[in-house]
């Protein structure tokens, strides 16, 4: 818990690690938002044409479309090291809050069954732009906090019918209404992905949860230094 005479700050969080600096969600990039002073990071799952849980953000990686490719051929093809997300979980869960993303749908179920082997002890978000994955998280398993993302203004409505404990919005569609409306309805506000200091300082002071860039650097310069909020951890 935060000192009483220590302001609190937003949960800081590296986009696809510190994709800036680094290859995206790699572990490079991983650790490297750490090393800036990040609490963790947000990455993105994919299924292989094997079944292995990818983690890559695009459809396609390197000409192969990633659910019609085994996963070695994806790594014999590869600039950089593919993690998984066991690999991930293994790894960081002692040290990182983990904002994981699944990109398609049919990985609910796998992806809480690794939670429960590899629990995450600095925090964790099963997120999704994807409606029926958020519904199908939550029909598997109440323990995890959900969270839906947006980024078009006319899909941020679909937080209120959704099973979700947290928004993940596109800073472009967060006016300070929205802020006051998600804490009156007790759901937690997390931004991204905001790269320029004084939006960072901005969101930061509005009282948002949590924010992610894709420059941890510069966030965890312009954000960090005061203790992390409580209340941004699930």
């Amino acid at each position: 818990m935060p000192m009483p005479s220590q302001k609190s700050r937003p949960l800081l969080l590296g986009h696809r690690g510190a994709c800036k600096d680094a290859p995206e969600n790699t572990v490079t990039a991983f650790e490297l938002a750490l090393t800036h002073g990040a609490d963790g990071f947000e990455l993105d799952v994919r299924r292989t044409e094997d079944g292995q849980l990818a983690v890559t953000h695009d459809p396609a990686l390197h000409g192969f479309v990633v659910a019609e490719t085994p996963f070695k051929k994806l790594l014999n093809y590869s600039h950089y090291a593919i993690p998984t997300l066991p690999d991930v979980l293994e790894r960081y869960r002692q040290r990182a809050f983990l904002d994981i993303e699944l990109k398609v749908a049919g990985m609910e179920a796998e992806v809480i069954r690794l939670l429960k082997q590899f629990p995450p002890m600095k925090g964790v978000l099963v997120s999704s732009f994807l409606p029926e994955v958020v519904e199908a998280l939550a029909k598997i398993s109440e323990e995890y906090p959900l969270g839906y993302i947006c980024k078009r203004p006319s899909e941020v409505n679909r937080w209120k019918q959704l099973p979700i404990s947290h928004a993940v919005l596109h800073y472009n569609v967060v006016p300070d209404a929205l802020i006051d409306e998600l804490a009156a309805a007790g759901k937690k506000l997390i931004v991204w992905t905001v790269n320029d200091e004084l939006e960072l300082k901005r969101f930061a002071g509005l009282g948002v949860d949590g924010i992610i860039s894709d420059d941890t650097r510069l966030m965890c310069r312009a954000v960090g230094g005061i203790s992390v909020t409580a209340a941004a951890s699930p």
